[in-house]
């Protein structure tokens, strides 16, 4: 059986940290879709659109590492795509917590889909898109976080 497994997240941006859990993923998985989640309530910093020509750019050299957005239950997403793991990574116990509740969830929804929880890599655990979107929103320099050139990006694929 081929092992499949989702990342979903909304990658607004996707960062290094992101990129470290799909790199360190691959080897445990035979393909690897990043899903980026779409909440039609919530309004985005990035484009879900560049955000996976960004997520697709990072991985070309890896044809088994693939890019969709969805809107919807991650599970569902999963089950379309013929996915029997979901993939995760925490950077703390914080992460942990809220991350295990979803698993619960998300296992009550499609019995046998399984979480994978990668601890993320220590040089990159004080990461997150939050702290990204608000240096980009003041102008400060955020491409030592984000392994694809941002502006280079924006400038193909629009903001």
């Amino acid at each position: 059986m081929k092992k499949i497994a989702v990342f979903p997240g909304s990658f607004d941006p996707f960062t290094k940290g992101h990129e470290d859990i799909v790199r360190r993923g691959i080897m445990l998985f035979d393909e690897i879709i990043i899903g980026i989640g779409v909440n039609t309530t919530k309004t985005r910093y990035f484009s879900a659109e560049l955000m996976q020509a960004s997520i697709a750019y990072t991985f070309q050299d890896l044809s088994n590492v693939k890019v969709a957005i969805f809107s919807g239950l991650t599970a569902s997403f999963a089950t379309e795509h013929g996915a029997n793991f979901l993939l995760r990574g925490v950077r703390n116990t914080t992460d942990f917590e809220y991350e295990n509740t979803v698993a619960q969830a998300n296992a009550y929804l499609v019995p046998g889909l399984d979480t994978f929880f990668l601890i993320t890599s220590p040089a990159l655990a004080s990461i997150n898109s939050t702290i990204v979107r608000d240096l980009h929103k003041y102008n400060a320099p955020v491409d030592a976080f984000l392994p694809y050139p941002l502006a280079a990006m924006i400038d193909k694929f629009g903001g």
